[in-house]
């Protein structure tokens, strides 16, 4: 059962507690991510997530590592579009110094300008790595060219110049438009004492100052064929076709992983058979859907030798032509259904993964429901509302294709002719 408690200040705290466990989980979300940055503070969310562990007014980057060490935890944290999360997993026995620790972080970094200065230059490497793998630069890119303009679109690191114009002051007044307790939620999974966590929980995190921050400008995909080519010196096309989907506020996206489970979701899956198997002409391929709170999309990847790029492409939206006209067959729907339903439970065994569960959906869609009702509405899903979705998801006049390698060895215009009809 999932309990809820709001803190004076307007934190969320959510809980679930999985009696079989001797470990707790506890993670903390704040409503900071590229969706909500102004394109002088692109990348600022990211940076913000890495300059917090560089110490804090009692603790150095090095005794917070100590700390976490000394009684065997994992802390780390991430940036994504929509959020923040900084998180750790320790026994339930630890639980309190996971939360001090993480609270330190949050509200007393000391954001040392010569730390600042030097983390631009560790941010910059990471830009510039992404940017040399191309099956990244490609996943990217796909987003970016669907949602064109809209707050989804940037990149979640930003770029070279906009990372090396931040100034300690502008971090500050990043944080505290974002890092506001109405824009928070603090979700704890596994062993623990909910009226110990109340208090804790407020001691720690009483400080934080109550509000929200302004909200995004919703995201919605553009109409139209698209076609982007990043060259990159790589020996490989990566190609990624992007289609509309479905948002996490959305039940039809359960239909969603369903279908992309069939066309490209495991060994067995549509694209894996004809392009690897049968044709050998990829070592990965693979379909992904992706939602955000309010909008969301399906990809089909597939990795092959740049002459071969558009033969690749050209057997990509075969299959997804014939899923739409024929739809999928009933082997397929069960092995896909039976594959996301152990995969859901299979997670539902894991603290850290129901408190991500569970404070990602309170933090963006306001609601955290259990494992079983998710369960639930996956078996639900019936082979007509795949097949209503079959339409709208593999609408070839919505689709768009980004494809980064070496384009002086691809058939550039093929691969345009194909897409765009």
């Amino acid at each position: 059962m999932i309990e809820k408690t709001v803190l004076k200040n307007g934190i969320r705290a959510v809980y679930e507690k999985m009696p079989d466990c001797r470990s707790a989980s506890v993670a903390v979300w704040v409503k900071s991510g590229s969706v909500y940055e102004a394109e002088k503070e692109h990348g600022m969310s990211h940076f913000i997530e890495h300059i917090l562990f560089k110490g804090t007014q009692s603790r150095s980057a090095s005794k917070i590592a100590a700390e976490m060490d000394d009684i065997g935890g994992n802390l780390n944290a991430f940036t994504s579009k929509e959020c923040t999360c900084f998180y750790a997993k320790v026994l339930d026995e630890h639980i309190e110094k996971a939360v001090d620790i993480i609270s330190d972080l949050i509200l007393r970094s000391k954001l040392d300008a010569g730390d600042i200065e030097r983390e631009k230059g560790v941010v910059t490497e990471e830009i510039l790595m992404n940017d040399d793998s191309p099956e990244d630069v490609a996943n990217e890119g796909i987003c970016s060219l669907l949602y064109e303009g809209c707050a989804v679109a940037p990149n979640i690191l930003g770029t070279a110049d906009s990372v090396n114009a931040f100034t300690r002051q502008s971090l500050i007044d990043y944080m505290d438009k974002r890092y506001r307790g109405g824009d928070t939620v603090i979700s704890v999974a596994g062993s623990f004492d909910k009226a110990k966590l109340d208090a804790m929980l407020w001691d720690k995190f009483g400080a934080m100052r109550a509000g929200v921050g302004e909200e995004r400008i919703p995201s919605a995909i553009g109409a139209g064929r698209r076609v982007a080519f990043a060259d990159r010196d790589a020996e490989q096309a990566h190609i990624c076709i992007g289609m509309p989907g479905f948002g996490a506020n959305d039940d039809r996206r359960f239909a969603m992983l369903v279908l992309s489970n069939v066309l490209g979701g495991c060994m067995s899956s549509r694209l894996f058979q004809r392009i690897r198997e049968e044709r050998g002409l990829a070592y990965s391929t693979y379909t992904y859907p992706t939602s955000y709170a309010e909008t969301g999309y399906l990809t089909a990847y597939a990795g092959t030798g740049l002459a071969n790029a558009a033969k690749v492409t050209e057997l990509i939206l075969s299959e997804l032509a014939s899923a739409r006209k024929d739809g999928i067959t009933k082997t397929e729907f069960g092995r896909a259904k039976e594959q996301m339903r152990v995969s859901y439970i299979l997670s539902s065994e894991s603290t850290s993964a129901r408190s991500s569960a569970i404070g990602k959906a309170e933090l963006l869609l306001g609601r955290a429901e259990e494992e079983a009702r998710l369960i639930k509405k996956l078996e639900a899903v019936s082979m007509a509302d795949v097949e209503d979705i079959l339409s709208e998801t593999l609408d070839p006049s919505n689709m768009c294709a980004f494809v980064a390698g070496k384009t002086a060895g691809m058939d550039t215009r093929a691969i345009e002719r194909l897409i765009k009809g």
